[in-house]
Protein backbone atom coordinates (compact mmCIF):
# COMPACT_ATOMS: atom_id res chain seq x y z
CA UNK A 1 0.00 0.00 0.00
CA UNK A 2 1.06 3.76 -0.91
CA UNK A 3 2.40 4.93 2.63
CA UNK A 4 -0.58 7.21 3.37
CA UNK A 5 -3.90 5.57 1.57
CA UNK A 6 -4.48 2.93 -0.53
CA UNK A 7 -3.55 1.28 -3.71
CA UNK A 8 -5.86 0.82 -7.01
CA UNK A 9 -5.88 -2.93 -6.01
CA UNK A 10 -6.41 -2.58 -2.25
CA UNK A 11 -9.58 -0.27 -2.94
CA UNK A 12 -10.46 -2.92 -5.76
CA UNK A 13 -10.99 -5.40 -3.21
CA UNK A 14 -12.71 -3.36 -0.56
CA UNK A 15 -15.13 -1.25 -2.40
CA UNK A 16 -18.12 -3.29 -3.15
CA UNK A 17 -17.90 -4.31 0.45
CA UNK A 18 -18.74 -1.08 1.70
CA UNK A 19 -21.90 1.00 2.75
CA UNK A 20 -22.87 3.12 0.31
CA UNK A 21 -21.83 1.87 -2.50
CA UNK A 22 -23.63 1.55 -5.95
CA UNK A 23 -27.06 -0.52 -5.43
CA UNK A 24 -26.70 -0.61 -1.48
CA UNK A 25 -29.71 0.71 0.39
CA UNK A 26 -29.44 3.84 1.25
CA UNK A 27 -27.50 6.93 -0.18
CA UNK A 28 -24.58 6.49 -2.36
CA UNK A 29 -21.01 7.11 -0.64
CA UNK A 30 -18.79 8.87 -2.99
CA UNK A 31 -16.04 9.35 -0.79
CA UNK A 32 -15.63 6.32 0.64
CA UNK A 33 -12.01 5.67 -0.35
CA UNK A 34 -11.40 9.40 0.96
CA UNK A 35 -12.72 7.86 4.06
CA UNK A 36 -10.88 4.89 4.28
CA UNK A 37 -7.44 6.67 3.66
CA UNK A 38 -7.90 9.32 6.37
CA UNK A 39 -8.24 6.56 8.98
CA UNK A 40 -5.59 4.24 7.95
CA UNK A 41 -4.24 8.22 7.86
CA UNK A 42 -4.90 8.61 11.36
CA UNK A 43 -3.67 5.22 12.57
CA UNK A 44 -0.47 5.29 10.53
CA UNK A 45 0.78 8.79 11.26
CA UNK A 46 -0.39 7.70 15.25
CA UNK A 47 -1.99 11.41 14.99
CA UNK A 48 -4.97 12.59 17.43
CA UNK A 49 -8.25 12.81 15.69
CA UNK A 50 -7.88 16.71 15.62
CA UNK A 51 -4.52 16.65 13.68
CA UNK A 52 -5.96 15.16 10.78
CA UNK A 53 -5.17 16.89 7.63
CA UNK A 54 -8.48 19.39 6.44
CA UNK A 55 -8.07 17.50 3.28
CA UNK A 56 -10.24 14.62 4.83
CA UNK A 57 -12.71 16.82 5.76
CA UNK A 58 -14.16 17.50 9.44
CA UNK A 59 -12.40 15.09 11.84
CA UNK A 60 -15.57 14.80 14.05
CA UNK A 61 -17.12 13.57 10.91
CA UNK A 62 -14.73 10.76 10.30
CA UNK A 63 -14.39 9.54 13.59
CA UNK A 64 -18.23 9.93 13.89
CA UNK A 65 -18.39 7.77 10.84
CA UNK A 66 -15.75 4.97 11.73
CA UNK A 67 -17.88 4.42 15.25
CA UNK A 68 -21.25 4.34 13.16
CA UNK A 69 -18.99 1.65 10.94
CA UNK A 70 -18.23 -0.01 14.18
CA UNK A 71 -21.14 -0.65 15.56
CA UNK A 72 -22.85 -1.70 12.19
CA UNK A 73 -19.86 -3.96 11.81
CA UNK A 74 -18.73 -2.95 8.59
CA UNK A 75 -14.96 -3.03 9.02
CA UNK A 76 -15.36 -7.07 10.83
CA UNK A 77 -17.15 -7.63 7.60
CA UNK A 78 -14.69 -6.38 5.28
CA UNK A 79 -11.43 -8.31 7.22
CA UNK A 80 -13.81 -12.22 7.29
CA UNK A 81 -14.59 -11.78 3.53
CA UNK A 82 -10.89 -11.06 2.79
CA UNK A 83 -10.01 -13.46 5.57
CA UNK A 84 -11.80 -16.20 4.14
CA UNK A 85 -9.61 -16.27 0.50
CA UNK A 86 -7.13 -17.91 2.50
CA UNK A 87 -4.09 -20.44 2.37
CA UNK A 88 -5.00 -23.66 4.43
CA UNK A 89 -1.73 -25.16 4.00
CA UNK A 90 -0.23 -24.21 6.95
CA UNK A 91 -1.21 -21.49 9.74
CA UNK A 92 0.86 -19.65 12.84
CA UNK A 93 -0.15 -18.26 15.84
CA UNK A 94 1.45 -15.55 18.24
CA UNK A 95 0.05 -12.32 19.71
CA UNK A 96 1.82 -9.13 20.49
CA UNK A 97 1.63 -6.93 22.98
CA UNK A 98 0.45 -3.02 22.30
CA UNK A 99 1.56 -0.63 25.19
CA UNK A 100 -1.41 1.39 26.28
CA UNK A 101 -1.22 5.39 26.39
CA UNK A 102 -2.66 7.18 29.20
CA UNK A 103 -5.48 8.85 26.73
CA UNK A 104 -6.61 5.74 26.14
CA UNK A 105 -7.44 5.05 29.61
CA UNK A 106 -11.23 6.61 31.20
CA UNK A 107 -13.60 4.97 28.82
CA UNK A 108 -16.95 5.19 30.76
CA UNK A 109 -17.76 1.48 31.97
CA UNK A 110 -21.52 0.87 30.46
CA UNK A 111 -22.47 -2.49 32.51
CA UNK A 112 -19.03 -4.39 32.90
CA UNK A 113 -17.45 -3.09 29.33
CA UNK A 114 -14.68 -4.47 29.13
CA UNK A 115 -12.05 -2.59 27.39
CA UNK A 116 -9.47 -4.92 26.86
CA UNK A 117 -6.64 -2.98 28.46
CA UNK A 118 -5.14 -4.84 31.65
CA UNK A 119 -2.00 -3.98 33.80
CA UNK A 120 1.23 -6.10 32.82
CA UNK A 121 4.65 -5.90 33.45
CA UNK A 122 5.40 -2.53 31.49
CA UNK A 123 2.04 -1.02 32.77
CA UNK A 124 -1.14 -0.87 30.68
CA UNK A 125 -1.50 -2.81 27.22
CA UNK A 126 -3.46 -4.63 24.92
CA UNK A 127 -2.72 -7.96 23.23
CA UNK A 128 -3.23 -8.25 19.85
CA UNK A 129 -3.10 -12.41 19.17
CA UNK A 130 -3.59 -13.55 15.41
CA UNK A 131 -3.63 -16.72 13.38
CA UNK A 132 -1.71 -15.54 10.05
CA UNK A 133 -1.62 -18.05 7.09
CA UNK A 134 1.62 -19.28 5.05
CA UNK A 135 0.77 -15.58 2.75
CA UNK A 136 1.12 -13.73 5.74
CA UNK A 137 -2.49 -12.46 5.70
CA UNK A 138 -4.38 -12.60 8.64
CA UNK A 139 -7.38 -14.98 9.03
CA UNK A 140 -8.59 -14.61 13.30
CA UNK A 141 -7.69 -11.39 15.13
CA UNK A 142 -9.08 -11.24 19.09
CA UNK A 143 -7.78 -8.14 21.15
CA UNK A 144 -7.38 -8.89 25.28
CA UNK A 145 -6.22 -6.96 28.35
CA UNK A 146 -2.24 -7.53 28.09
CA UNK A 147 -2.17 -9.66 30.91
CA UNK A 148 -3.89 -12.34 28.97
CA UNK A 149 -1.81 -15.47 28.37
CA UNK A 150 -1.24 -16.45 25.07
CA UNK A 151 -2.69 -19.46 24.99
CA UNK A 152 -6.08 -19.11 26.54
CA UNK A 153 -7.30 -17.69 23.12
CA UNK A 154 -5.66 -20.73 21.02
CA UNK A 155 -8.88 -23.18 21.31
CA UNK A 156 -11.51 -20.56 20.07
CA UNK A 157 -9.40 -19.55 17.23
CA UNK A 158 -8.73 -22.77 16.01
CA UNK A 159 -12.59 -23.40 15.52
CA UNK A 160 -11.83 -20.31 12.98
CA UNK A 161 -9.55 -22.04 10.78
CA UNK A 162 -8.88 -25.42 8.82
CA UNK A 163 -5.37 -25.61 8.68
CA UNK A 164 -3.32 -29.34 7.65
CA UNK A 165 -0.46 -27.82 9.34
CA UNK A 166 -0.39 -25.26 12.70
CA UNK A 167 2.82 -23.33 13.39
CA UNK A 168 3.22 -22.11 17.38
CA UNK A 169 6.05 -21.52 19.74
CA UNK A 170 6.61 -23.25 23.06
CA UNK A 171 3.64 -20.74 24.43
CA UNK A 172 0.85 -22.89 23.16
CA UNK A 173 2.27 -26.52 24.45
CA UNK A 174 -0.03 -27.34 26.25
CA UNK A 175 -1.87 -31.08 25.85
CA UNK A 176 -5.41 -30.12 25.56
CA UNK A 177 -4.38 -27.80 22.45
CA UNK A 178 -1.83 -30.68 20.96
CA UNK A 179 -4.93 -33.18 21.47
CA UNK A 180 -7.46 -30.69 19.86
CA UNK A 181 -5.11 -30.17 16.69
CA UNK A 182 -4.62 -34.11 16.63
CA UNK A 183 -7.92 -34.91 16.63
CA UNK A 184 -8.79 -32.98 13.66
CA UNK A 185 -5.69 -34.60 11.82
CA UNK A 186 -4.03 -31.42 12.03
CA UNK A 187 -0.34 -31.83 12.14
CA UNK A 188 0.82 -29.50 15.27
CA UNK A 189 4.42 -27.68 14.70
CA UNK A 190 4.84 -26.23 18.32
CA UNK A 191 8.39 -27.15 20.28
CA UNK A 192 8.35 -28.90 23.39
CA UNK A 193 8.51 -27.17 26.91
CA UNK A 194 11.87 -28.39 28.40
CA UNK A 195 9.77 -29.81 31.46
CA UNK A 196 7.88 -32.62 29.57
CA UNK A 197 8.73 -35.44 29.71
CA UNK A 198 8.62 -37.01 26.10
CA UNK A 199 9.65 -34.19 23.95
CA UNK A 200 7.54 -34.16 20.40
CA UNK A 201 9.83 -34.06 16.95
CA UNK A 202 8.91 -31.54 15.13
CA UNK A 203 9.98 -30.44 11.24
CA UNK A 204 12.57 -27.48 11.72
CA UNK A 205 11.96 -25.95 8.04
CA UNK A 206 8.33 -25.88 8.85
CA UNK A 207 9.17 -24.11 11.96
CA UNK A 208 10.97 -21.51 10.73
CA UNK A 209 7.93 -20.45 8.69
CA UNK A 210 7.11 -18.79 12.22
CA UNK A 211 8.78 -15.69 11.18
CA UNK A 212 6.08 -14.91 8.55
CA UNK A 213 3.43 -14.15 11.87
CA UNK A 214 6.02 -11.85 12.77
CA UNK A 215 6.60 -10.12 9.87
CA UNK A 216 2.89 -9.74 9.98
CA UNK A 217 3.00 -8.07 13.46
CA UNK A 218 6.33 -5.54 12.38
CA UNK A 219 3.81 -4.84 9.39
CA UNK A 220 0.75 -4.30 11.32
CA UNK A 221 3.00 -2.24 13.89
CA UNK A 222 4.48 0.19 11.36
CA UNK A 223 1.04 1.95 11.62
CA UNK A 224 2.06 4.34 14.86
CA UNK A 225 -1.97 4.03 16.43
CA UNK A 226 -2.12 0.51 16.42
CA UNK A 227 2.01 -0.11 17.95
CA UNK A 228 0.73 2.56 20.69
CA UNK A 229 -3.38 2.33 21.60
CA UNK A 230 -4.71 5.71 21.77
CA UNK A 231 -8.37 5.07 21.57
CA UNK A 232 -10.72 4.57 24.86
CA UNK A 233 -13.05 2.30 23.60
CA UNK A 234 -12.09 -1.27 22.68
CA UNK A 235 -14.08 -1.84 19.77
CA UNK A 236 -12.64 1.03 17.85
CA UNK A 237 -9.43 -0.34 18.00
CA UNK A 238 -10.07 -3.49 17.61
CA UNK A 239 -12.00 -2.03 14.24
CA UNK A 240 -8.79 -0.10 13.23
CA UNK A 241 -6.59 -3.11 13.58
CA UNK A 242 -8.67 -5.16 11.88
CA UNK A 243 -8.87 -2.52 8.97
CA UNK A 244 -4.93 -2.38 8.84
CA UNK A 245 -4.74 -6.18 8.87
CA UNK A 246 -7.24 -6.45 6.09
CA UNK A 247 -5.19 -3.74 3.87
CA UNK A 248 -2.46 -5.02 4.61
CA UNK A 249 -2.98 -8.55 3.83
CA UNK A 250 -3.74 -7.76 0.20
CA UNK A 251 -0.91 -8.26 -2.44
Amino acid sequence: MRRYGLSDRQWERIKDLLPGREGHVGGAAADNRLFVEAVLYRYRAGIPWRDLPARFGDWKNVHRRLRRWCESGVIEQVFRHLAADRDNGYMMIDSTIVRAHQHSAGARKKGNADQAIGRSRGGLASKIHAIVDAAGKAVALPLTPGKRADITEADRLLDEVDPTTFIADKAYDADPLIEKLEKRQITPVIPSRKNRRDPRKISSQLYKNRNIIERFFARLKQFRGIATRYDKLKSTFFAAAQLVSAIIGIN
